[in-house]
């Protein structure tokens, strides 16, 4: 069959799907098997934000751990962006989220991919969530500490389990609603707040609410000073390409091992470099 890529006006000549997904995924085998395979091109997984998420989407479809994506966010592409987003200066301006799936269209053209370029919305959340089918799996990385919220009181209504990495000391955040709808949003962290007032806040009003909910109190030594200097020397707080890179794989790792149903606990768990390897 023929793809069409019309952003960079190539035409690729390609194998069929089976065969496609059969070549592209023979080197995971039998670290993946065959039947794992199959079973994950069936899920469907969500994320919103695409900073951390650009690199969590990649390597779910590299190592092909769904057959279904949808992707949310607002931003447009910055300079100070690509310190930590892998892509080319010529997309600087472009929806986060259409560098994010041309890249996914280059790498596998049969995976399905729906954006939304407005982010996750009261308005589309529902669709999001449930369009086409229920998420499998929800990954949140974005900023809005309203969209935080809501959108585990939506998962945890439809028993999705949630999936966060805090590209901080390597912290990987896991809710499990599927097997704990009574679950706490957030382990309990989630103080009392009108989500109303929670709109518009700049980074460094939403510290005192971020802090209990990320567990900030545990961040690196370099972080926390960090967050001291928002709104002063920084305008908002660091990310780095190494851990992005690591958020991407600690992300996929997760996912693939709760979509093959073979881990089964929420909490958090840190891979923090600097303790490990000393």
């Amino acid at each position: 069959m023929w793809v069409y890529y019309p952003w960079n006006d190539q035409l690729v000549h390609l194998v069929n799907e089976a065969e496609f997904i059969e070549l592209r995924t023979s080197r995971n085998q039998h670290k993946i098997t065959a039947e794992e395979i199959a079973v994950l091109s069936k899920k469907k997984i969500g994320i919103v934000g695409l900073s951390v998420g650009q690199s969590i989407a990649l390597t779910l479809v590299m190592e092909r751990i769904c057959g279904e994506l949808r992707l949310a966010d607002f931003d447009r592409l910055e300079l100070t962006n690509m310190n930590r987003i892998r892509c080319g200066v010529h997309n600087i301006q472009l929806p986060k989220v259409v560098i994010a799936a041309r890249e996914i269209a280059e790498l596998d053209p049969f995976i399905k991919v729906s954006i939304y370029q407005d982010g996750m919305t009261e308005a589309n959340m529902d669709d999001f969530f449930t369009g086409g089918g229920v998420l499998d799996i929800f990954v949140e990385e974005c900023d809005g500490v309203d969209i935080k919220i809501l959108s585990r009181i939506k998962a945890k209504a439809l028993k999705i389990p949630v999936v966060m990495e805090m590209n901080d000391r390597g912290m990987i955040d896991i809710e499990r609603f599927d097997l704990e709808p009574d679950r706490p949003l957030m382990h309990g962290l989630i103080p009392e707040v009108n989500i109303d007032t929670l709109k518009g806040l700049t980074d460094a009003e939403k510290l005192p609410i971020f802090s209990p909910m990320l567990a900030l109190d545990k961040a690196s030594d370099r972080m926390k000073f960090s967050l001291g200097e928002i709104g002063k020397t920084i305008t908002t707080w660091p990310q780095l390409a190494s851990s992005v890179v690591l958020g991407g794989a600690l992300v996929a790792d997760t996912c693939r091992r709760i979509a093959l149903d073979q881990l089964k606990s929420s909490g958090r768990y840190y891979i923090d470099f600097e303790q490990l390897i000393v």
